[in-house]
């Protein structure tokens, strides 16, 4: 320690010496002299900045499909890098298949399914799914519903035999039905005081129209689940679950030949009855011909929520893959214009965006913000002006270049891992597009000129003809719309 002392007092002693005007002079590399003196700014010596190129397109693998047993169509795409596999099964009926008045019907069948089947009951499936290391859920969507399975592939016969059943041989245990039941209605009842939750019921019913199938949020309104049965759900799940209605999307460390043997031992029963039962597309909602401005009156809600919407396209409308990318520019990002000047500008909300949705029948445009309820008049005129100077004008140079790197990045994420990406194929499949379709989107919006964005832009997301729900006091926000056309004030029930 003392020698190292040493030595650090006679490095400081040498550090000081030298006379008052002697310079520092800057380490340069070794065989490089000094630069010469120059009064103007000097080159930079590593040479000019470079340019990144572009980077190549994405363009996901399509997979292979195949029927087996002759009747479920089955979509396969093979990755090998990890020991994991992700099996969906989707059966094209959804919420759009609800009976009429029993909004949520579907939904509440799908989540049936696991709550017993074959000789387990719901406690069962979960802890048998939980020892394998494997996960399983049910969902259900407007157009489709589905059973979801993830597993180390080790694991993934016994996981199959689990998944197996509660496809083919749900038991609809009465006691598990009253209790998911009343835990659907809680749930529902607690949606209803949410403004946001009360704008997406009144933003569908008003688009489409009460009656229409896309009319109801998937998992219904406190009325319309008051009024479906456990006989329902039996019958819903009697028509909708049979093999000729799905496709079985696997994605992971699995080859053709494994998969087919594992299905001849776990879906090998499963028969679609002789009756047909033909998919019935839903109609398409009369035209909105002027601008409506639903105002839905809710005196104690802490914010305004504000939604702007316009009908979209069907999934499978070539439109549909730039109208995805023209929405990021608008509201589908962070540094869109809506959130930019809503929230970084103006101050008015926490977030501001916009979306599409994409459905077999028809999707529909949306811009969305909850603002402060004294600025509700503001922020409504603001959004208007955004939108319609975007459906006007289209993206600038910039927003062109930024939504092509984004709607990249969006696909590849979306294939990012093997959940995710069974996740994208079985929405593809549950709103009728075709296997390849990915593939052709992302060769679609990667050469999409900025008048290809302007066109749809102009043609989806002009406000003039737009329906505006408002969901707030109407003692403070009414006065605010003053000038913006007849409102017509509901309650929120």
């Amino acid at each position: 320690m003392k020698n190292w002392a040493s030595l650090l007092g006679m490095a400081a002693l040498l550090a000081g010496c030298g006379t008052p005007n002697s310079k520092v002079e800057p380490v340069r590399p070794l065989g490089t002299s000094a630069p010469a003196a120059s009064s103007g700014s000097q080159a930079d010596p590593l040479g000019a900045k470079p340019e990144p190129a572009m980077p190549a397109p994405f363009v996901p693998p399509a997979p292979i499909v195949y029927s087996a047993g002759g009747f479920l169509n089955v979509w396969l795409l093979e990755r090998h890098a990890l020991p994991v596999v992700a099996v969906n099964l989707v059966v094209t009926r959804g919420a759009a298949s609800d009976p009429e008045g029993k909004g949520g019907l579907a939904k509440a069948t799908a989540g049936m399914l696991d709550e017993g089947a074959g000789k387990r009951g719901s406690l069962d499936i979960a802890r048998d799914i939980d020892l394998l290391g494997a996960t399983l859920s049910t969902n259900a969507y407007a157009d489709y519903s589905l059973v979801s399975l993830h597993s180390l592939k080790k694991n993934l016969p016994a996981a199959m035999a689990i998944f197996s059943d509660v496809v083919m041989h749900p038991t609809f245990p009465e006691k598990e039905w009253a209790r998911t039941h009343a835990l659907l209605l809680a749930d529902l009842k607690a949606a209803e005081k949410d403004p946001e939750d009360v704008s997406e019921v009144v933003a569908l019913r008003t688009l489409f129209g009460a009656k229409h199938p896309y009319g109801h949020p998937n998992d219904g309104t406190v009325q319309s689940a008051s009024r479906f049965t456990l006989d329902d759900a039996k019958r819903f799940y009697s028509e909708a679950w049979r093999p000729d209605h799905g496709t079985l999307v696997v994605v992971g460390d699995i080859t053709r030949a494994e998969l087919d043997a594992m299905l001849a031992t776990s879906l090998r029963e499963w028969k679609p009855p002789h009756s047909q039962s033909p998919l019935q597309l839903a109609p398409l909602p009369d035209p909105v011909s002027k601008r409506r401005i639903v105002l839905v009156d809710r005196a104690d809600a802490p914010q305004t929520v504000i939604t702007l919407l316009r009908p979209g396209i069907r999934a499978d409308e070539p439109d549909a893959a730039l109208l995805g990318r023209a929405n990021i520019p608008l509201g589908g990002s962070f540094t869109s214009r809506l959130n930019q000047d809503l929230r970084e500008e103006r101050g008015l909300t926490y977030g501001a965006k916009s979306r599409v949705t994409f459905a077999r029948s028809r999707g529909m445009v949306a811009a969305e913000a909850a603002v402060f309820v004294d600025k509700t008049g503001e922020a409504l005129r603001a959004m208007l002006s955004d939108v319609s100077d975007y459906a006007k004008s289209g993206p600038t140079e910039e927003e062109i270049v930024r939504s092509k790197l984004a709607a990249r990045s969006d696909l590849v994420e979306s294939f990012e891992s093997v959940r995710t990406a069974a996740a994208r194929l079985s929405r593809n499949a549950g709103v009728g597009l075709p296997v390849g379709y990915d593939g052709w989107v992302a060769r679609a919006r990667d050469k999409a000129t900025g008048a290809d964005l302007a066109r749809v832009s102009s043609a989806y997301f002009d406000p003039k003809d737009a329906i505006i729900v408002i969901v707030g006091p109407k003692a403070k926000v009414l006065p605010q719309l003053e000038g913006l056309g007849a409102v017509e004030v509901v309650k929120a029930e």
